[in-house]
């Protein structure tokens, strides 16, 4: 099964990490992104949804990790900012997700 993760094109295997994460079988979708941050650490878009897929296995270090390289990389991702705030507050810190969740809503005018 592992080999079927691992193998195709990088479109494929992006697509595939896809089809696992929308089903919720967020940790086969985390293996495959992995693989593929690992390839090309400077995209965005593999490493969040490879954040969300720990987030949502609950592996939240891991996902705390990815969010701040995210945001490392692109500092105004609003999506890693509220992920990156909620995480936080998820591992019960929620005075350091407060800073990210406001960011975050600063960015997208969501104040509410």
């Amino acid at each position: 099964m592992e080999a079927y993760l691992t193998e195709g094109t990088a479109a494929e295997r992006w697509e595939r990490a896809h089809l696992f994460f929308d089903a919720k079988e967020y940790d086969k979708a985390a293996l495959i992104l992995r693989g593929l941050v690992d390839e090309v650490p400077e995209q965005v878009a593999p490493r969040l949804l490879l954040a969300r897929s720990y987030y949502h296995s609950a592996r939240l270090g891991r996902a705390e990790a990815e969010l701040r390289e995210v945001l490392v990389r692109d500092p105004v991702e609003d999506y890693a900012l509220l992920m990156l705030g909620r995480t936080l507050e998820r591992q019960g810190r929620p005075s350091e997700a407060a800073p990210h969740l406001r960011m975050a809503a600063a960015l997208t005018g969501d104040f509410a």
